[in-house]
């Protein structure tokens, strides 16, 4: 699909959805614990979708009214060949792989896009040192075993939700397990985020230091009765940028517990108005594609701590130097670190989305301030927020599909 996006200042008011990151992890621990919990204002995008059928698969019984989930918890006994289709969501692969671990049946994972082409080989490890089954092809992987308790250790700078799945499986195991990170541990408030909601659940994991983690087994948790997802800082980001370009939108119902890292966006775009700073997206990787369009148009910047770019569901920092190019913008690319320039002007060809999200969302902030232009590859924002197009449009903003 592809989407013209006219240019203008954004304008009225707008409804963030809940953190995709908070559902996923509240919808599974959810899935494993004695009692039935209510999980209220869940977003609802295909990454969501996607753990909630997986979960489905798994035993949970899960019904949904309005933004309302209600969990009823799995019993633990998954049946041999069980199916899991996770569609493009890295999130939903790599904290569920764990849980499958848990039944000892053979369970499949299947996916499209980039899902399988994205980094798994933390995962494979644990399996070939305990003897677990791993069968991994382009578009699925199979595995067959009982995950046992010990001590893990890998690096800690290529995903924390390798950290999370894991701490979300540990607690059921039948002895006591540690998790030890080697060299920089990043992306930590996401690990933080499981740390959180395994409390809420009633599980104890100890954080003994910085990245090394103490779990205990043969825990059972307990429902957390009605839990309320947090706003997606991930999302709201977006219409923050809007702001920063000189449009006017109130973020109405904001509900922010203070817990997830891409928080910080309202002080770097402060940052990218009044300077050319040097950024870290350690902490905050999904925030590098609209850090890249707010600085293109305003002074550019220094983004750092960019390699895990390459894993997302697009090579997103390439991705993004890629179409900023289109619009006259000047990107140095490098292992670990991105410089963008700025003066961004309105592109003379279709710009394109790449299959990612927060690239196609991101460029169309870019637009709205450049003079408007086309985005191709415009339908994968239903991985995040399938209503951007419409909330974009709500605030004055030309939005005209384009017939392929």
């Amino acid at each position: 699909m592809k989407v013209h996006v006219g240019k203008g200042r954004a304008n009225g008011n707008v409804v963030i959805p809940g953190s995709k990151s908070v559902a996923h992890r509240y919808l599974i621990a959810a899935a494993f614990v004695n009692g039935t919990t209510d999980i209220c204002h869940l977003p609802d995008n295909d990454d969501i979708n996607a753990t909630i059928r997986c979960l489905r698969a798994l035993g949970a019984v899960i019904s949904k009214t309005g933004d309302t989930a209600t969990v009823f918890p799995a019993d633990g006994i998954a049946p041999t060949g069980t199916l899991l289709d996770c569609k493009e969501s890295g999130t939903t692969l790599r904290l569920l792989i764990p849980q499958a671990l848990l039944t000892g049946r053979e369970v499949t994972f299947v996916g499209s896009g980039r899902l399988f082409a994205r980094p798994l080989d933390i995962y494979e490890n644990i399996c070939r040192a305990q003897n677990i089954e791993w069968k991994q092809t382009e578009n699925s992987l199979t595995v067959h075993g009982r995950l046992q308790p010990g001590n893990f250790s890998f690096p800690g700078n290529i995903s924390s939700q390798f950290v999370s799945g894991l701490l979300f499986a540990l607690p059921h195991l039948d002895g006591k397990s540690t998790l030890s990170l080697t060299g920089g541990v990043e992306s930590a408030p996401y690990i933080n985020l499981t740390l959180d909601a395994l409390k809420k659940f009633g599980f104890e994991a100890f954080a003994e230091s910085a990245g090394k983690y103490s779990v205990c087994g043969n825990q059972h948790g307990t429902s957390a009765g009605r839990l309320n997802v947090p706003t997606d800082q991930s999302s709201a980001a977006f219409f923050g940028a809007l702001n920063a370009l000189g449009g006017s939108v109130t973020l109405k119902d904001f509900y922010d517990d203070g817990t997830q890292g891409d928080r910080v966006w309202n002080e770097y775009f402060n940052a990218l108005i009044c300077s050319t700073p040097t950024l870290s997206v350690a902490d905050c990787p999904d925030l590098a594609p609209i850090i890249m369009a707010v600085a293109a148009v305003k002074n550019g910047v220094t983004l750092i701590d960019t390699a895990r770019l390459r894993f997302k569901e697009s090579d997103r920092g390439n991705a993004m130097a890629k179409e900023l190019r289109k619009c006259g913008v000047s990107v140095d690319a490098r292992e670990n670190s991105i410089i963008v320039s700025g003066g961004a002007k309105a592109p003379h060809e279709h710009l394109y989305g790449h299959n990612d999200h927060r690239i196609a969302m991101s460029l169309a902030v870019l637009l709205t301030a450049t003079g408007g232009g086309t985005i191709d590859d415009a339908e994968c924002v239903a991985k995040s927020l399938p209503d951007f197009w419409k909330m974009l449009a709500a605030l004055g903003i030309s939005i005209t599909p384009e017939k392929d």
